[in-house]
């Protein structure tokens, strides 16, 4: 039996999951949390093979918060089941560690296959990312730089655009403010546009937030 715990918002999402997942054969969800603080408890005190968790989970600022969990629990697998963009976080998040990539607008049973799959071994990126990632090597440079994002550029573009300020991105991610403008700078520069609304703008049009 493959032990889970879900690490997700919203009680609705840890009743539908847990309901769906309630008899089957392989997969049991042992543990629900509603904030990141509470993964390192359950970890602590349960054998877990596999962490499904949203990187809008309450605490989780940064995917780094993610990549020391795989850093800390090398045994157990972590999947990223969330409403972001896959196209734009996942191969990001595949990078940082992290075995599989779902979108919740997938159907639960596609999250069960990824659990067995990624508990084997196994690293899983739905088909539209793979056609995307072979479309982004074929490309001139100016067509895949907003692709080229680094992980603090997606995360700081997203605080961007939920309206913060560069100080309060600095607290939030515990960089210094001018880091922050950094990589504010390197934004503008490679979504080719002078100024933050542009900015916020084209990253909406392009999924990035």
């Amino acid at each position: 039996m493959i032990n889970v715990c879900l690490a997700d918002n919203y009680p609705v999402v840890h009743f539908g999951v847990k309901s769906y997942f309630k008899d089957h054969a392989d997969i049991s969800i042992v543990s629900n949390v509603g904030n990141l603080s509470m993964i390192d408890e359950v970890l602590k005190t349960k054998k877990i093979d596999v962490i499904v968790i949203d990187l809008e989970l309450e605490g989780l600022s940064s995917i780094y918060d993610v990549k020391s969990i795989i850093k800390n629990h090398p045994t157990t697998k972590v999947i990223i089941f969330t409403s972001l963009s896959e196209q734009i976080y996942a191969p990001n998040a595949i990078k940082s560690g992290v075995s599989g990539f779902v979108h919740k607008s997938a159907k639960l049973e596609t999250l069960g296959n990824t659990i067995v799959k990624v508990h084997q071994g196994t690293i899983v990126l739905s088909d539209a990312v793979k056609k995307n990632l072979a479309l982004i090597a074929k490309q001139n440079k100016s067509d895949r730089l907003y692709r080229k994002l680094s992980n603090r550029e997606i995360e700081v573009l997203r605080y961007l655009s939920d309206g913060k300020k560069n100080n309060e991105i600095s607290k939030i991610l515990n960089l210094n403010e001018k880091t922050i403008s950094t990589y504010k700078l390197r934004l503008l520069t490679k979504l080719n546009v002078t100024n933050l609304v542009d900015l916020v703008n084209k990253a909406k049009t392009l999924e990035i937030v």
